[in-house]
């Protein structure tokens, strides 16, 4: 097997599956970022669902060894992998594998393989879709008139990353839709008497925000246009005020400064989880 030495800030990763690779990419990524300083060099094979797909593959990891992790529900495609992977010397490991092989022990049976079962066309998939169309259609504050149809609501000021974390969690099937705090302006009317969508404020600090604002104005070339959108005495009262909105009206509140949108999605995922189990432990 071969072994990277310390001083290599970089490795190749092959991703070989017969669906569409995402659990791998996930897999993959998430490990790779315990390692702070090694990169890898991502090498991602889609729908390999035949031996001729499956030699190209190989005839490229011969070329750049790495780390191979795999997805293959084939067993004569999967033993064949396997088997170069020994004579090339290269660590190769089927990422589904060990969390089969605990269900089988747990459930009993052996389970029906299925290529890419995770993106079949069924309910679940379904809601993702309608999701998403809800999700772009009430992004920053657009279509206020039916709130009540959502899931969730998000509230922050400017560059609290409410649009990427409403895209995420609509991919999680959770109709999101999301209302900037706008100095001066109101709140679209009746979002104080929302009941069915869990309604969640954003924030940041001032210095993180200014920040943003700054990258923004001059991503536009419009430095010069927005005094106020970047003093910082201006952002903080506009974070003062939402807080307060928050907080008069019991919404919880997260504080993204140091969050990813992944991290901030979750903890809201959690949030509207909860929020259902009470709900139908009262019923």
């Amino acid at each position: 097997m071969t072994v990277k030495t310390p001083s290599e800030s970089f490795f190749h990763l092959h991703l070989v599956s017969d669906a569409t690779g995402e659990t791998l990419i996930n897999v993959g990524r998430a490990a790779c970022a315990q390692y702070a300083n090694v990169l890898p060099i991502e090498h991602v094979y889609p729908l390999i669902r035949s031996m001729k797909q499956l030699e190209r593959v190989l005839n490229e990891v011969e070329n750049n060894p790495g780390i191979v992790l795999y997805t293959l529900v084939d067993k004569e495609i999967r033993e064949r992998l396997k088997e170069r992977c020994r004579e090339l010397g290269v660590p190769y490991m089927s990422v589904l594998a060990p969390v089969v092989q605990l269900f089988q022990s747990y459930l009993g049976g052996s389970p029906t393989p299925r290529v890419g079962g995770q993106h079949s066309l069924d309910a679940n998939y379904f809601k993702r879709i309608d999701a998403l169309n809800y999700t772009v259609m009430h992004d920053d504050g657009h279509m206020t008139d039916d709130l009540e149809s959502a899931d969730v609501v998000l509230l922050g000021v400017s560059r609290t990353s409410k649009t990427p974390t409403s895209i995420y969690l609509a991919n999680r099937g959770i109709k999101t839709a999301n209302i900037p705090l706008v100095p001066s302006v109101p709140l679209p009317p009746g979002v104080e008497k929302l009941k069915k969508p869990l309604v969640v404020g954003l924030v940041a600090s001032p210095e993180r925000i200014v920040e943003i604002r700054q990258n923004r104005l001059l991503g536009l070339n419009a430095a010069d246009l927005g005094a106020s959108y970047i003093d910082r005495e201006a952002v903080n009262e506009e974070i003062i005020l939402s807080r307060r909105l928050c907080a008069r009206n019991g919404w919880p509140l997260i504080d993204v400064t140091r969050r990813s949108v992944e991290e901030t999605a979750a903890t809201i995922y959690a949030l509207y989880s909860e929020r259902r189990r009470r709900a139908i432990a009262e019923t």
